[in-house]
């Protein structure tokens, strides 16, 4: 859709949206950055094989999703598999297998993931609007 076509608050709060998950997924990458090691160990210990390795892949991953999310660039692709990824998070790292000790902490947790996934979805079905490179999806026609 155009500028011309999309009233401005909805051209501003698919902006503004995308601005946050840029944001969130950002901060997560910053983090597994600063600490690759913290990250692998946290893969460790919820028994994942070879955790340096997944931390640089979730490194690498969320890198491409944060690029996606500020060009519009196969957005539909990376945000539909950013929300596979955040399912997945919130079941290997917080679901009800880790409710043991703190069960309010880490059911918190486990929820949080999804309204992120939701977004995701909801994004991948309508979008990076207007500020966005356009035909670069191949899950959507170029307008």
């Amino acid at each position: 859709m155009s500028n011309s076509q999309s009233p401005a608050w909805v051209t501003a709060s698919v902006l503004i949206a995308r601005i946050i998950l840029i944001g969130m997924f950002a901060m997560a990458v910053a983090f597994k950055l600063m600490g690759p090691s913290a990250t692998a160990g946290f893969i460790a210990s919820a028994g994942f094989p070879a955790p340096m390795l997944l931390a640089w892949l979730a490194i690498i991953f969320e890198l491409a999703l944060v690029a996606s999310l500020i060009t519009g660039l196969w957005y539909s692709e990376t945000t539909l598999l950013g929300a596979v990824y955040v399912v997945f998070l919130a079941f290997a790292f917080h679901g009800p297998s880790h409710w043991t000790d703190d069960k309010g902490l880490e059911f918190g947790a486990f929820m949080s993931h999804f309204p992120f996934a939701a977004a995701m979805l909801y994004a991948a079905a309508n979008g990076a609007g207007d500020f966005a490179f356009k035909s670069s999806s191949l899950l959507r026609r170029a307008n």
